[in-house]
């Protein structure tokens, strides 16, 4: 009696930890489910991605991005894209992060699918308790830790090819030790199977270390795979094409995901506590019994390399349609983009999203436009709100503006550029590098090249700048391109006044104050006030002097005095 009473306390106390357990479980998930609904919109706050974690969110971008146009790294790092994907990165999954990230790389070059997309992120905006329930089996699916999926599949094939047939082998000494000892020798028998289950376990040990690394990848797989199954079981009529794909993938899995307990069982992955994963560890350790599963499930993922490949695209798909509601949600304003035919672009009230209370500036360009104005006037901001307006129109379909209308563009950039040191490169060197790889795509054909030039060719002498800056921006002038370009050389803004439509910033001293107002204004900057903020920052009055002596000069004669 005293045994039976032990046993049910035993029992009794393992079914109040499991049942604990799942409260606990029930409970964390009931909050996030509050917290999504509370939070829908609200800007997630979060600190710099380290470039660890860039480089592991870029690998899906990195493993598909060939067969379309993409943002290149010069126009993505001028642009600060890696802060405009994390302000509207609210993805939960590895796969949602990765495939947003993969569009915002990655314009589209046709707007034939753009409606679908549309009626997609409009439906998880306008059904909440859909919206939720999909984002909670995409938590659930969760991420992967240090490494993106893609290097955890890569790195599946170092493992070559793998046999269970010596784990067989040690469960066959096994048996046959325990028939000896029925049938033979007992002595000899134990002898037997003591050797056995020695060199079973410490074979065990030696591959278990192999696999442990790869043991991440077919937990994600499986979390998909089970996820899936239950986006199944709540269909959406504005993904029906998707749902279908993503079952048939899922049921090619079946025999990945059937006996998977056996690998990837919670005393497996790391967790203690239960008496009965104890034993079933112990078990592993002598009959190999998730060695031996987990080559039949590396077997399945090469075999079905492209399913998986699949579900991971349309999960993040999917997931990537909700973050962009969400992101709709925390503007201010946005619009939907318009596209037209022609060569142009018009941006009415458009904004810098990673400016706090941002001064909204319109323009319509029929042809090139030069920008000039003095250092921290605006140019720079405004080429980079133009850029990111043209990026968003044509990746999440959201305008930061209350209209936007343009052709389908290659979108490039060459501003905020610094010397190879590495290779070797001077600044200058590394900006007509820069400049030819736009007037390369200008020439290949495709759509129009949309391009953003800040201070063209400043690492070279005046003269020279002004020849050849000439020349470049004549190029960029071409039919195949729409350039917006940036200077402090108001002689390009003559020169180039017939194929190039003149816009400027400028500002005021007042006092010892400069104000901005950061509007654009349409004509060449006419201010003058370089050498009158010199007083600003408290230089002798002489040098004032002579130096608005020696401009006064220059612009009455076209020749410099010695300066004294």
């Amino acid at each position: 009696m005293e045994y039976i009473v032990l046993l049910l306390t035993i029992f009794g106390i393992i079914a109040l930890i499991m049942l604990n357990g799942l409260y606990n479980e029930r409970k964390k998930q009931a909050n996030f489910v509050k917290w999504l609904r509370e939070n829908y919109g609200v800007l997630r706050e979060r600190e710099e991605y380290r470039p660890e974690e860039l480089e592991k969110i870029s690998r899906y971008y990195r493993a598909h991005g060939a067969d379309r146009f993409q943002i290149d790294d010069i126009t993505w790092n001028d642009l600060g894209m890696d802060q405009v994907f994390a302000q509207m990165n609210h993805t939960y999954s590895a796969a949602g992060e990765e495939y947003l990230y993969y569009l915002l790389r990655t314009p589209t070059q046709d707007t034939e699918q753009m409606g679908k997309f549309e009626s997609q992120i409009c439906f998880f905006s306008q059904n909440s308790e859909k919206r939720v329930q999909y984002q909670t089996l995409f938590a659930q699916i969760g991420k992967t830790g240090k490494y993106s999926i893609y290097d955890y599949l890569d790195y599946l094939g170092g493992l070559g090819e793998r046999s269970s047939r010596k784990h067989y082998l040690g469960d066959l000494a096994i048996a046959f030790s325990l028939l000896f000892m029925l049938f033979g020798s007992v002595q000899a028998g134990v002898i037997l199977l003591v050797a056995a289950i020695s060199h079973n376990i410490i074979a065990y040990f030696k591959t278990k270390n192999e696999i442990d690394p790869y043991i991440t990848s077919f937990g994600y797989i499986l979390r998909m795979i089970k996820n899936v199954g239950e986006m199944e079981k709540l269909p959406v009529a504005a993904f029906a094409q998707e749902l279908e794909e993503l079952g048939e993938c899922r049921r090619k899995m079946g025999k990945f995901r059937s006996g998977s307990y056996i690998l990837m069982s919670p005393a497996r992955m790391g967790a203690s506590g239960n008496p009965l994963e104890i034993l079933l560890d112990y078990m592993r350790m002598v009959f190999h019994l998730d060695l031996i599963k987990f080559n039949g499930m590396l077997a399945e993922v090469r075999k079905n390399s492209a399913s998986i490949d699949r579900m991971i695209t349309l999960t993040g798909y999917m997931e990537a349609v909700i973050a962009i509601g969400c992101y709709r949600a925390s503007l201010e304003t946005w619009c939907l983009p318009e596209w037209g035919a022609e060569k142009g672009l018009t941006l009415e009230n458009g904004y810098h999203p990673l400016i706090q209370n941002p001064v909204k500036n319109s323009i319509m360009a029929k042809q090139g436009v030069l920008l000039t104005g003095s250092n921290a006037s605006g140019k720079s901001t405004f080429l980079k709100t133009v850029a990111l307006n043209a990026i968003l129109a044509q990746t999440i379909h959201t305008c930061l503006a209350d209209r936007y209308r343009a052709g389908v563009y290659r979108i490039m950039s060459s501003m905020t550029l610094r010397d190879d040191l590495a290779g070797g490169d001077s600044y200058y060197i590394v900006e007509i590098k820069s400049l030819k790889r736009i007037l390369n795509h200008s020439a290949d054909g495709g759509n129009p090249v949309l391009c953003f030039v800040d201070e063209v060719l400043r690492g070279t002498n005046t003269v020279e700048r002004i020849a050849a800056s000439t020349q470049i921006l004549r190029s960029l002038a071409g039919r195949n391109v729409l350039c917006f370009a940036a200077t402090h050389d108001i002689e390009l803004t003559h020169l180039l006044e017939d194929v190039y439509a003149n816009y400027h910033f400028e500002e005021e001293v007042e006092g010892v104050d400069v104000v901005f107002n950061y509007r654009l204004k349409k004509g060449r900057a006419t201010t003058r006030n370089a050498i009158k903020l010199l007083g600003v920052m408290g230089y002798e009055e002489g040098i004032i002097r002579e130096a608005e002596r020696m401009a006064e000069q220059f612009l009455r004669t076209g020749t410099w005095g010695n300066g004294t």
